[in-house]
């Protein structure tokens, strides 16, 4: 079993970035749902981010999204400006291509070379922008795909998609990760075309040698072993970060762990059974991407946030050697219970040690509530006024 100094160490590395859209007012297809205190601009969603990670310590980062965040017009100084304020920086950039009318019969793999090349020409305006802010990641999901059999040729569209993600990886800067994401369905309902994550991979490796595979815990079918996924991926070098969240049905985007948290902590068990064949980790980034339609937002992540380190500590806590011994001889038993110990170990008490040895209040959403935030931005931001934007 991990040391103590060594869990609180691996705490310290462990930084989790937030997405601006979960701060802002979502809903469904059916309609949106107006929260006082939601943000509205850019500098708002900072702002809110900035809370999060003042009161958490873990989420030094705020991922953006390229066409909701930085509309024409917007100075990308002053979004740097807020970041250093509320200190926090902004992290990976989200390229859309799914939103605007013409995206209709896909953006990348569309029929249209002029749509084609629209779509390409937004991911490097993205590329660019993420060059002046700093960033390390581009982050692609795609809802290119067909409805109906007989469509499209499906082996054009991955072709087309192979030589637009390759043209994007060229144009990235050298410090830059290209993550590649997959959904197998919705808003395509018979062929999705990136599916999986071996499609991903595919085309991660034909996009050139920074092209890595984002899982998103959320968009995967019924039953699917993604700890699996992630221990296949970490083997094979192509896993490049998670978009954290949790699901009952299909891409829910609900809170981490608050369906099943023991799925989160087997995927954090294969992460650090990596560390402990191989030594160390790949730089690999944590992201949170979930819709808070009914949660208070910054509630809603810090809440988050707080159970991945309580999931991430468990992990860490596993006996390695002990379970590795168990393993060799078929003691499925005795090899499960070492997992299960693990997962059932109370972390509040060692989270509690990490946050007092930083200065950051035990109990985070305790602080949050009593600092008056969610009052003073609801006065400021006012009540029934339409969202900005939605992301479901």
């Amino acid at each position: 079993m991990a040391k103590h100094d060594t869990v609180l160490k691996r705490l310290d590395e462990f930084k989790i970035e937030l997405p601006s859209w979960g701060f802002a007012n979502t809903g469904t297809r059916f309609g949106k749902f107006i929260q006082p205190a939601a943000a509205r601009t850019v500098e708002e969603k900072i702002a809110d981010a900035g809370q999060v990670h003042k009161l958490t310590g873990a989420c030094p980062t705020v991922a953006v999204h390229t066409l909701w965040d930085f509309p024409k017009g917007q100075s990308i100084a002053s979004v740097l400006r807020t970041a250093k304020k509320h200190g926090v920086k902004i992290g990976a950039m989200n390229p859309n291509v799914f939103e605007s009318q013409q995206y209709k019969w896909g953006s990348l793999t569309n029929r249209s070379e002029q749509i084609r090349n629209a779509a390409l020409a937004h991911i490097r305006d993205s590329i660019d922008i993420g060059r002046q802010v700093g960033s390390e990641f581009i982050s692609l999901w795609f809802a290119d795909g067909t409805n109906y059999p007989g469509q499209a040729d499906i082996i054009e569209r991955k072709h087309l998609m192979a030589d637009a993600l390759k043209k994007a990886h060229d144009a990235m800067a050298e410090n830059m990760t290209m993550l590649v994401e997959y959904k197998p369905f919705e808003p395509a309902f018979y062929a999705t075309d990136i599916a999986d994550w071996g499609m991903a991979m595919i085309l991660a490796r034909a996009a050139g040698p920074r092209a890595k595979v984002l899982v998103d815990t959320g968009h995967h079918y019924q039953a699917t072993n993604i700890e699996q996924i992630v221990a296949w991926l970490l083997d094979d070098n192509m896993l490049g970060g998670f978009h954290f969240n949790d699901r009952k049905y299909a891409d829910d985007d609900l809170t981490l762990g608050s369906i099943d948290p023991y799925q989160v902590f087997r995927i954090f068990h294969e992460i650090e059974n990596y560390r402990f064949r191989n030594g160390n980790l790949p730089a690999l980034a944590y992201m949170v991407d979930q819709s808070h339609n009914l949660k208070p937002k910054i509630e809603a992540m810090i809440q988050t946030v707080d159970t991945a380190q309580q999931l991430y500590t468990k992990a860490c806590l596993v006996d390695r050697k002990a379970l590795a011994a168990s393993q060799a001889k078929e003691d499925l038993v005795g090899s499960e219970n070492i997992l299960r110990a693990a997962f059932f170990t109370d972390t509040r008490p060692i989270l509690a040690d990490w946050r007092k040895s930083h200065g950051l209040p035990t109990d985070p959403i305790d602080a949050h509530r009593s600092s008056g935030y969610e009052r003073r931005a609801a006065a400021r931001r006012g009540a029934g006024r339409s969202a900005d934007h939605s992301f479901a």
